[in-house]
């Protein structure tokens, strides 16, 4: 009994060291992490952005020896952390994580989908990391002040010591810091990329475990275009079922009972209605007429002309009571159908993340002239020379379907206004994102379009 319990105790404390071992590296990356953002803290709160240094900040000298103690610390903290991390991830062997994975837990009726995105994450820590270390790198603790004169007109400002530069976001992976003291060697390499490329590409082909990591691409791969595929048709099909289900069972009956039983409802909801209304009684008549001036129709009386008019005007007053209606029941059964879209959205975060991966997969997987290709299609169709038609026929086609009066100044209004920031926010699309994730399509873009 002594022997198996003291073997029990064993077992348990090598588990216990197991997995203080295998949490190693995380912990040593998240402290140096954590290390450079302090160091970014002190930068933004008390440097506006630039380096720590005596020469920046109207500080005094206590206050000077404060920082600087306070980025040696946080400095070493990084670079034992990193070694840390550096020497622990040699000896664990971590299981190889896809850039994307995904789980679904079958445990319930609708799958929990968990977007895993490990290696991004730490690739971006450690981008971060050298990017503030490197600005404290090849310096000398007390540097003379530096005078930087930048172009009014420059876009650029990596290449300025004293940059600065935003905190790495959610969507956006930080940049790495560009250094000023490089060598050649170091910015080229021994040998040329293309060639260090085909020796990874080998390796990774003659790795025993490449034919089940192509497997679980495939599998992560067919689960992100089924979920993504089943969040679009719910996002479609949802809110469609619920404009329809509210508008004929809920809404309907509702609006239909109170139109009816009041006599003092107005058949019109606006003027418009009101006009084509009597455009189309006048036309009626005008045609009986002519119809009996020219001997298509029997000769009638002028009471039973009147009589078929009043007939007529009735058939009409109908036809506009119910258009009214329905106007009425699609404003609340619209609105009805806009909520649930937002509750499936609010009730769909992982997947809507899913979806996102797999849209910038399915987008920037495209060759350059289908990219500039479709940016031109909706360019022209929606702040084109054409569009403003198309947006005067979309915005009348609303204000029917809702009962509302097509006001001829706001339409115009919103045409001279709304295609052009449309316009301005795709050309900042292009100029801030799509030129540095691919500039070829850029090019490209620019010589179709001219």
């Amino acid at each position: 009994m002594t022997q198996n319990s003291f073997l029990g105790m064993i077992r348990s404390s090598l588990r216990v060291a197991n997995r203080w071992l295998l949490k190693t590296p995380d912990r040593a990356l998240n402290e140096a992490y954590e290390a450079a953002l302090r160091i970014k803290s002190l930068e933004d709160s008390h440097f506006g952005g630039n380096r720590v240094s005596a020469y920046s900040g109207s500080y005094s000298k206590s206050a000077q020896n404060y920082f600087q103690t306070e980025l040696n610390k946080y400095l070493n903290i990084i670079k034992i952390r990193l070694i840390e991390f550096k020497a622990s991830r040699s000896i664990v062997q971590l299981s190889n994580q896809s850039l994307t994975e995904i789980q679904l837990d079958q445990s319930t009726d609708l799958p929990t989908i968990n977007v895993i995105d490990q290696p991004a994450l730490i690739l971006k820590k450690l981008r971060f990391v050298d990017e503030v270390v490197a600005r404290y790198e090849g310096q000398d603790p007390t540097p003379p002040p530096l005078i930087v004169v930048s172009e009014p007109n420059s876009i650029s400002t990596n290449n300025r010591p004293n940059s600065i530069k935003p905190l790495p976001s959610a969507n956006e992976s930080p940049r790495p810091a560009k250094r000023d003291l490089k060598s050649i060697t170091d910015k080229t390499g021994v040998l040329p990329r293309s060639i260090l490329e085909t020796v990874d590409r080998i390796k990774r082909e003659l790795d025993p475990q490449a034919e089940q990591e192509i497997v679980q691409d495939f599998r992560v791969s067919k689960t992100r275009t089924i979920v993504s595929l089943r969040l679009i048709l719910l996002l479609i099909i949802i809110p469609l079922l619920t404009q329809q289900i509210s508008k004929n069972f809920v809404v309907g009956p509702v609006v239909d009972h109170l139109r009816s039983d009041s006599e003092q409802v107005s058949t019109f909801l606006n003027y418009e209605m009101e006009e084509e209304a009597l455009d189309e009684l006048q036309r009626y008549e005008q045609r009986l007429r002519f119809e009996i001036l020219i001997g298509r129709a029997q000769p009638r009386e002028e009471p039973e002309i009147i009589e078929q008019v009043r007939e007529k005007a009735a058939e009409i007053e109908q036809q506009y009571r119910r258009m009214g209606t329905d106007a009425i029941k699609n404003v609340f059964s619209d609105l009805l159908a806009l909520v649930s879209f937002g509750v499936v959205i609010a009730a769909s975060k992982r997947e809507i993340a899913v979806l996102k991966s797999f849209l910038d997969q399915l987008i920037y997987g495209l060759s350059d002239s289908a990219k500039a290709f479709i940016i031109i299609l909706f360019t022209d169709i929606f702040v084109g020379f054409h569009s403003p038609h198309g947006w005067e026929v979309l915005l009348e086609g609303a204000s029917r379907h809702l009962g509302l009066p097509a006001n001829r100044d706001f339409i115009f209004l919103f045409i001279a206004t709304f295609p052009v920031i449309l316009d301005t926010i795709f050309k900042y699309w292009i100029f801030r994102y799509l030129n540095r994730v691919s500039p070829s399509a850029v090019a490209t873009y620019r010589n179709m379009n001219e």
